[in-house]
């Protein structure tokens, strides 16, 4: 049945309980830790800071993974911690095959995961293949060969347009801001080629039409994988090959369209030549067992054509920013939920779902606004409309315990278990995202979110390192916020959460089904069946009254047989 005859037809049979079911999705019997796994994101320079330089590192991470594991969280993904000069968090590498002192060792690595396997949590890590730093070794080594030489082949240059070649080779335009291309001054002094670059002038884009590139990032996954990795995140996983001969783009020149997600025509995304590359990367990652894993971070769209990412020989599976970006809109939720089943059930594959991440606004505060925030979610600053933390937080909890009962994999991001919204204060000569610098100022940036998290209230920086100021400067909420502080609040963020992903495990809803419950779907509410678990959700201005059944767990304080109130989410055991 096609999504949009699903989203039409007529109810099925009804239970006892309700009189208007939709079958969507049925339980899952696949195997695959993968397909019902709740994947916590830690970034690293953010997370905990060990040694006292001020910025996060893997001594730190190791120290609180006990914690994750009591939170209940199946696995962890690390962005990245590779060599790195660090213009962009990390994202610019510089040798994928090292840590980056900043973060420690590889002796570091080594007994991250040992503490991992002990707590049995599984570590992926982020891969970063469509560019590097601009100090690799092989880009140094491209800008001191000629024109048309191997080195320079590892990347895109290209010559430029117009007179004496003073125009960029097309047209492209880079997501951080400005022209996606830089001129290099050659050897001998005098101007020449240009390369391409989509992210920062720092970030030069590898050429996957050379077989060397794919040689040498085999020999990365196989680096990590020999040290007991469980899989990869991969970057821009849509971006890596380039249409030929790199035509100028009708659309908006960095490739997106009008609603945020790549244009399906954009030259520089979604080439057909990228799934041979995945489907080699699985066969690589299937010699070390069936349990090592690919995720995809593919601004693909439509849905039914991201399927293509996780067929059976691809990857595993792949990010849901259609869903990241529905907000509390209940139709649009709908629409992407079903969309998302159906169409990764065709090809046999897990949807994930996921609210919050490092790119984007944290969902505390992005629900904190009567509709859409200050800048389109491109971050929040001083100067904006700031949002109300109270009800984002109300909000912010009530939309996680909705998507924690869906069937499928769940990413959380770093402190959202604590409530956490963006930092909105921070000044503009403290701000790091290449994106600020690069607009002048004109986007705020990612920033606020990649604060250093509060770890202990009463402690100096609450508790995230005892040496150097952070990175980044704390909110003065941050102590109140500590994960010590909520440890000891039975009515906690923090506790709520535990609690969700106790019973999420418990009655296996990540392995489930899912139904829409007709009696409960409105314009302000939204109601599903995941077997026997009820989840809703309201996000009108009246009450609901709670149907028949035995309450789980609700979002909110409130009793638990008292109405469901505006921006909240219960889950209850239907008979």
């Amino acid at each position: 049945m096609s999504v949009d005859s699903l989203l039409t037809a007529a109810p099925a049979k009804p239970t006892a309980a309700f009189t208007q079911l939709t079958p969507i999705h049925d339980a899952s019997t696949a195997h695959g830790w993968w397909r019902s796994a709740v994947i916590y994101q830690i970034y690293p320079r953010s997370f905990r800071d060990l040694n006292g330089d001020g910025v996060g590192d893997l001594a730190g991470i190791t120290a609180e993974l006990a914690q994750l594991a009591q939170l209940g969280v199946d696995a962890v993904w690390l962005s990245p911690f590779y060599r790195s000069p660090q213009r962009d968090a990390g994202y610019d590498v510089s040798d994928y095959c090292d840590v980056d002192p900043l973060f420690g060792r590889l002796a570091d690595f080594d007994a991250l995961i040992a503490e991992a396997n002990r707590l049995q949590l599984r570590v992926i890590a982020d891969l970063v293949p469509n560019h590097c730093s601009d100090q690799h070794s092989a880009f140094q080594a491209a800008l001191a060969a000629p024109a048309q030489s191997p080195e320079r082949d590892m990347f895109i240059f290209r010559d430029g347009r117009g007179p004496e070649g003073n125009e960029p080779p097309n047209n492209w335009q880079s997501h951080f801001g400005g022209p996606a291309w830089t001129r290099v001054v050659e050897p001998d002094g005098r101007p020449g080629q240009w390369y391409l670059h989509l992210f920062d002038s720092s970030q030069p884009d590898f050429n996957w039409d050379n077989p060397a590139v794919h040689a040498e990032f085999e020999r990365v996954l196989r680096f990590w994988l020999d040290r007991g990795i469980s899989g990869f995140r991969v970057d821009v996983a849509h971006a890596l090959v380039k249409a030929p001969g790199l035509p100028d783009w009708g659309g908006r020149p960095d490739g997106n369209s009008s609603e945020g997600f790549p244009g399906h025509e954009a030259p520089m995304f979604g080439q057909p030549a990228l799934h041979d590359i995945y489907r080699h990367w699985r066969s690589v990652l299937e010699e070390y067992g069936p349990d090592r894993i690919l995720c995809a971070e593919a601004n693909v769209d439509p849905l039914p054509r991201l399927a293509q990412w996780v067929r059976p020989d691809e990857m595993h599976q792949a990010f849901n920013f259609p869903y990241l970006h529905a907000g509390l809109d209940v139709n649009r939720l709908r629409h992407v939920i079903t969309d998302s089943l159906v169409s990764l059930d065709a090809v046999g594959a897990p949807s994930t779902w996921v609210l919050s991440n490092h790119d984007v606004v944290r969902h505390a505060s992005r629900f904190g606004y009567e509709g859409q925030g200050p800048r389109d979610g491109d971050g929040i600053g001083p100067d904006d409309a700031q949002p109300d933390l109270n009800r984002g937080r109300k909000r912010a909890a009530a939309a996680t315990m909705f998507m924690l009962g869906l069937p499928g994999g769940a990413y959380l991001y770093q402190g959202e278990e604590l409530g956490l919204p963006d930092s909105t204060s921070i000044p503009a000569a403290m701000r790091q995202d290449p994106t600020f610098a690069r607009t002048g100022g004109a986007r705020i940036g990612r920033d606020g979110c990649r604060v250093p998290l509060p770890w202990r209230g009463a402690e100096p920086n609450a508790g995230f390192g005892h040496g150097l100021d952070p990175w980044l400067p704390q909110p003065e909420s941050w102590p109140a916020l500590a994960r010590d502080q909520q440890h000891a609040d039975p009515a906690s963020h923090l506790n709520l959460y535990r609690e969700m992903l106790a019973v999420r495990a418990t009655r296996r809803l990540g392995e489930g089904s899912l139904a829409w419950v007709e009696d409960y779907c409105s314009d302000s509410s939204l109601a599903y069946l995941n077997g026997d678990t009820l989840v809703l959700l309201n996000v009108g201005d009246q009450s609901l009254p709670l149907p028949e059944g035995e309450v789980i767990l609700r979002s909110s304080a409130a009793g638990m047989t008292d109405p469901l109130g505006s921006g909240e989410s219960i889950w209850l055991t239907i008979s």
